[in-house]
């Protein structure tokens, strides 16, 4: 009798050695077709592929680790899960980690610099094939972390061209940018800006609207409308409100999420407000059910699980040893015009 058929045996366990043995190959070509290497053989990797699904086998994350110095797991750090866009995010994240082999071990931020770098010392000490953060403003001892662990990093929601540096997104001060330009091509000239969160890329759409509305001649500081708190419906519908009683003469309003603009809708529909007849109203992000809004809403359609499944795949690569040709890859964003202009 083999040794491996006694040890699985006794352990109630199916080993790498049983499904080499079954395979009829070596336990590292396992380990290495397992890992999704590129240099193992198409055939070998079926046989092993149909000597793990006949044998029942699952890997031992703990021993993967112990023996490369590194887990089976992504550390995903993201700041919310409560809106839907970062919920697009990880579904093509996760989907494509899958693929390649890899968990993924989710921490929420809350746009907390120093819950994110609580949290990323909590993963790194669970030795973490790669890591996948959202954007680039983070404390400085963060940044050290990242820096100094030697674990691969990819960023998410932005694009960067700075050198050494990897990332998947688009220009979200472009984007606030084209969003003001296509509102002044219309005809409205008193634009007020409307924000929840105040996160980094929140406040990038706010330079672009600042952007665009300077170039025109018509930046006014007091249409800056902003809140730090959640983004949220009712919020949208409170700042409408704000908004058309303080500011009589504004003409449009840009929301920095979809989810304010969808409440400024409903908002306006109570009030007896026409859109955008009296007063234009538009969005950020594409959200469910934007298209549906009386009237539909214009906004801008940016790419989630586009950015999850590219990021994932990039990273990848760097957790191969693989060369990356585009390091920055810049995704881009839709302009989606509706009838709320």
């Amino acid at each position: 009798m083999k040794p491996s058929a006694v040890k699985s045996r006794a352990t109630g366990r199916i080993t790498l050695a049983d499904v080499a043995h079954a395979a009829g190959v070596s336990p590292i070509t396992v380990s290495r077709a397992l890992r999704g290497e590129r240099a193992v053989d198409p055939e070998l990797v079926a046989r092993v592929q149909a000597a793990v699904t006949k044998l029942g086998y699952l890997p031992n994350p703990a021993a993967r680790a112990l023996a490369s110095g590194v887990g089976s797991h992504v550390a995903v750090l993201i700041p919310a899960l409560s809106n839907a866009l970062f919920v697009d995010l990880l579904e093509g994240i996760q989907r494509t980690l899958r693929q390649g082999g890899y968990q993924t071990l989710i921490g929420v931020t809350h746009y907390d610099p120093a819950e994110e770098e609580m949290l990323l010392r909590e993963q790194l000490l669970h030795r973490p094939a790669g890591l996948l953060v959202t954007g680039f403003e983070r404390n400085d001892a963060t940044r050290n972390l990242i820096a100094q662990s030697g674990v691969p990093c990819v960023h998410l929601m932005e694009a960067s061209g700075a050198p050494g540096v990897y990332s998947v997104g688009f220009s979200q001060t472009d984007a606030g940018e084209e969003m003001t330009r296509h509102l002044l091509t219309k005809g409205y000239r008193r634009i007020a800006f409307a924000a929840a969160q105040l996160d980094p890329r929140t406040l990038q759409r706010l330079d672009g609207w600042r952007k665009a509305l300077r170039t025109a001649g018509l930046y006014d500081a007091t249409l800056e409308w902003l809140n730090p708190a959640p983004s949220s419906i009712s919020l949208g519908a409170r700042m409408f409100e704000q908004i058309m009683g303080q500011q009589p003469a504004v003409d449009a309003i840009f929301f920095c999420n979809d989810d304010l603009a969808q409440g400024a809708l409903l908002a306006a529909l109570r009030l007896g407000i026409s859109v955008p007849q009296r007063v234009a109203v538009v969005g950020f992000n594409d959200l469910t059910g934007s298209d549906q809004m009386l009237p539909p809403l214009t906004t801008v359609r940016t790419p989630r699980a586009e950015i999850g499944n590219a990021a994932a795949t990039m990273l990848l690569a760097l957790m191969r040893g693989e060369p990356i040709d585009t390091p920055c890859v810049d995704l881009g964003y839709a302009l989606l015009v509706r009838g709320s202009t």
